[in-house]
């Protein structure tokens, strides 16, 4: 069915006689079984208010239509969303919804939150073909739930979105990045830690092993970024590297390679994301031997290409955090699960969810957890 109407999206989910497969714009590169339900066809800015700092989309809306039109009044997705194209070889457009379906948070989340802390509201479609929302002009209000802390991260498996509403910040003046060289995994983290635990309003913190670049984001004023990247050669004089510092194209170009992990994008292997405790990377990281591997958020996210058929997770054993499989072979994909299988409490809690919010389990069934 082409859905271009929330009525299109009701229609379709009270004439689904089977699972449904929920998906955006197709860029992630993974589907799970069902009639396919693409949300691509709801697009469109419905509200903008620069002032307010505020924005209203369908969740068809592409990315960079977003983009261009906050560009326009100097303002930006503070929380820089990563495209996933490159790293997984997929085409399709990113999209306003799957953003927030999938909670996409790139580097900058060590400073202004995950792209859930920016949603303010949802409108969406339940497994009962009922529209809700959370808050004005309700249709169907459920209470007792934050509908927006359930939706972001949840990848369509409670319902389809079909508009999102949300905060933007304004672009800083400028940025700069201090970056260390010629530091250890151990060593660098640590330096990420302490420019990390400083007063200097660090916005990116990242390692790239390959190069030894130690990179460390400053952004706002001229004035106050030149002051602080002063500061911070100051606290880090005795990290062990040698220092440099990079203008804002030289940042902003590593910065957006960093957020896309575009120097996987060409090489072969299965693609890990890691979500750690910063002080555990460097040892989780050993524990896998990956062939490459590079950090982000200050060692809290950890992404590693292994080779072919690699199972990180058997590699890492119980560890503070969990492991996604984000590129490899479909049969590993089938036999290991894209995501961390939930403990049993936390998958009591989600079927709880699930039976409320889709009944029938059609939605994205068996992509989180066990399939209904």
């Amino acid at each position: 069915m082409d859905i271009k109407s929330e009525e299109d999206l009701v229609e379709a989910v009270l004439g689904a006689d089977g699972p449904l497969s929920v998906t955006g714009g197709g860029t992630r590169g993974f589907a799970p079984s069902g009639d396919p339900l693409s949300v691509a066809g709801l697009r469109g800015i419905t509200l903008y208010e620069p002032g307010a700092l505020t924005m209203v989309a369908q969740a068809g809306t592409p990315v960079a239509e977003i983009e261009t039109a906050l560009a326009k009044e100097n303002q930006r997705l503070a929380f820089e969303p990563m495209d996933h194209r490159g790293l997984l070889g997929t085409k399709g457009t990113p999209t306003i919804g799957g953003i927030f379906a999938a909670n996409v948070s790139g580097p900058r989340r060590i400073a202004v939150g995950a792209a859930r802390d920016f949603l303010l509201g949802v409108r969406f479609v339940d497994g009962a073909g009922a529209v809700v929302k959370n808050g004005g002009r309700v249709m169907k209000n459920v209470t007792g739930y934050d509908l927006v802390k359930l939706m972001a991260g949840s990848f369509g498996t409670l319902g389809v979105l079909s508009e999102v509403s949300f905060k933007v910040l304004p672009c800083p003046e400028t940025e700069a990045s201090l970056v260390v060289h010629g530091l250890d995994d151990a060593q660098a983290i640590a330096a990420l830690a302490r420019a990390m635990g400083s007063p200097f309003e660090v916005t990116g913190a990242a390692y790239d092993p390959a190069a030894q670049h130690c990179v460390i984001r400053i952004e706002g004023f001229e004035s106050s970024v030149s002051y602080r990247m002063q500061r911070l050669k100051t606290l880090l004089g005795d990290a062990g590297g040698d220092i440099a510092e990079w203008d804002a194209a030289a940042s902003a170009t590593f910065w957006a390679a960093q957020r896309d992990v575009a120097a996987f994008a060409d090489d072969a292997g299965d693609v890990w994301r890691v979500s750690c405790k910063p002080s555990d990377a460097p040892m989780l990281a050993a524990k896998v031997g990956a062939e490459a591997h590079c950090y982000d958020w200050a060692g809290g996210l950890i992404w590693l290409r292994t080779a072919a058929g690699t199972d990180v997770r058997a590699r890492l054993g119980v560890f503070d955090g969990h492991a996604t499989f984000m590129r490899g072979a479909e049969d590993m994909r089938k036999a290991l699960g894209v995501f961390q299988p939930e403990s049993a409490g936390v998958a009591r809690l989600t079927a709880g969810l699930r039976a409320r919010f889709d009944p029938h389990g059609i939605f994205n069934n068996g992509l989180m957890g066990a399939a209904q």
